[in-house]
């Protein structure tokens, strides 16, 4: 007699035979309860992990910002290696140095032609340095010109022993070497302070740090990396008292200072400066941008 069992056979409309489904059928309807069974007992575990694409996040590393460093004092000089100490601290930063194996102090942007000669050396606190036979200039030029490995996204100056300011700015090395940098479109940063002053120097890293971190992000995404580029001077005020008044955003005069002697910094402020040099006697940090000259 054929099986009445529902799970196995289908009755046919009109007619009061059973009959039993293909071997086919049979595996399908298998499967299908087989697929709710386990989707019941999933719903029913309310412990069951799950999890999305969109749960998956990723993290991008900083940006590395690497810094061309010089001087016009030479390789080993004490206000350059103040000012790698202080930026070689800076978290995801690169320092590399370029210097005038010799003082070259009042070279401007003189250049030498033909082959330069690039050597080896350390500073003063023992960093890797190349220390190049030319002018502040010429420093730059070979680091940039294929010296180097990685391109740089900022050049930075100094410290120099002696303020560069007013018409001392076409006469200095340092920011020869900064305007270097500027001409093959890198952002050039040249930093001064007193004459032998090594409380000047720490000042002048500082700010020049300061400025590095406020200009970061756009040092980064090349937005300053103009043809030719930015030069900021930075200038410290060697001070007889006190510490300098702050940083004061002037232009650069056009008239020599009248002297660069230490200033009393605590004395009794005197009216606000116009230019460079009315800041650096007046006992103020200056801050200005120079251009290409």
């Amino acid at each position: 007699m054929p099986s009445t069992d529902p799970s196995t056979s289908v009755r046919r409309r009109g007619s009061g035979r059973l009959l039993r489904p293909a071997r086919g059928a049979v595996a399908v309807l298998a499967v299908v309860a087989l697929v709710g069974l386990v989707a019941a007992c999933s719903s029913d575990d309310d412990s069951s992990p799950t999890t999305t694409a969109t749960e998956k996040t990723t993290t991008t590393a900083p940006k590395k910002l690497t810094i061309l460093v010089s001087n016009d004092d030479g390789v080993g000089a004490e206000g350059i290696d103040a000012l790698v100490n202080a930026l070689k601290k800076m978290p995801d930063t690169e320092v590399i140095v370029s210097a005038p194996a010799t003082n070259q102090s009042g070279a401007g942007g003189k250049t030498t032609p033909g082959e330069l000669t690039a050597t080896p050396t350390t500073m003063i606190s023992g960093t890797d340095a190349t220390g190049v036979a030319g002018f502040p200039a010429d420093s730059v030029a070979w680091a940039l010109d294929g010296g180097i490995e990685q391109k740089p996204q900022l050049v930075v100056t100094g410290v120099n022993s002696g303020q560069n300011i007013g018409a001392f700015i076409a006469l200095s090395g340092t920011v020869g070497a900064a305007r270097a940098g500027a001409q093959r479109g890198i952002p050039a940063l040249a930093v001064s302070a007193g004459i032998n002053d090594a409380e000047g120097y720490a000042e002048a890293a500082a700010l020049a740090v300061k400025w590095i971190e406020e200009h970061r992000a756009a040092l980064l995404d090349g937005s300053m990396a103009t043809t030719p580029a930015s030069v900021t001077n930075i200038n410290v005020p060697a001070c007889s008292a006190g510490t300098p008044r702050g940083l004061v955003e002037v232009p650069a005069s056009s008239q020599p200072p009248a002297d660069l002697n230490p200033v009393d910094c605590s004395a009794p402020a005197p009216p606000a400066p116009t230019d460079d040099n009315g800041a650096i006697a007046g006992g103020w940090a200056s801050i200005s941008d120079i251009g290409m000259g």
